[in-house]
């Protein structure tokens, strides 16, 4: 009996994944805004920055990235007013290599249809909520869908460069990413999206 309780508490220790722990984004029906924010530009450092995911089988996490993306942060004085953020989802970073190819294909991003994922801020809200500053509202366009999501963030300004940090999940079905995967290991439905960025002023 002890024998099959250890069994028992390693393979639900074995299944626990990061998309079942990180805080979700709201979500809702939206539409593509363009950035009105208030204050000077400030260019992304891609080679400081990362763009990364986690995806889930009910038996394992699997944690990539995007290799290619631009954007821009709004900054007014020492006020974050803006961020935007285009992904170039053909870059797409992943082991193995079996496993790149199936996400680029048309069951998860389809990346010949659909080449870039962007996202465009509406709101920048400052609130403490333990290591985060910031609650962000903006336009989610991925796979050719467009949503609203609200989601906390950890963002800073100093005198040469912001920086913004974000952990969170969404559902993949909210942007038509249907996949289920095999019946003895299907996929989870929640990905966290892992953003962090920084931006240089001068």
């Amino acid at each position: 009996m002890r024998t099959s309780i250890v069994l028992l508490s390693l393979f639900l220790a074995a299944c626990t994944s990061q998309t079942d722990t990180k805080t979700a984004a709201t979500v809702k029906d939206g539409k593509a805004v363009t950035t009105t924010a208030a204050g000077k530009a400030a260019p992304l450092d891609a080679a400081a920055s990362k763009v990364g995911f986690i995806g889930a089988k009910i038996t394992a996490d699997h944690e990539g990235s995007f290799g290619e993306f631009t954007g821009s942060a709004t900054i007014d004085g020492e006020t974050p007013t803006g961020i935007t953020l285009t992904v170039q989802t053909k870059s797409i970073q992943i082991e193995p290599e079996k496993l790149k190819g199936h996400l680029a294909s048309a069951d998860f991003f389809d990346v010949e249809k659909f080449p870039t994922a962007t996202f465009t801020s509406s709101s920048i809200t400052a609130k403490a909520d333990g290591a985060n500053t910031h609650v962000v509202e903006g336009s989610l366009e991925l796979r050719g869908v467009t949503k609203t999501i609200t989601f906390p963030a950890a963002i800073t300004v100093a005198a040469d460069k912001a920086t913004g940090k974000a952990e969170f999940t969404i559902n993949r079905k909210d942007f038509g990413i249907e996949y289920a995967g095999m019946p003895d290991d299907l996929i989870k439905d929640n990905v966290v999206l892992k953003l962090d960025l920084t931006f240089k002023r001068g």
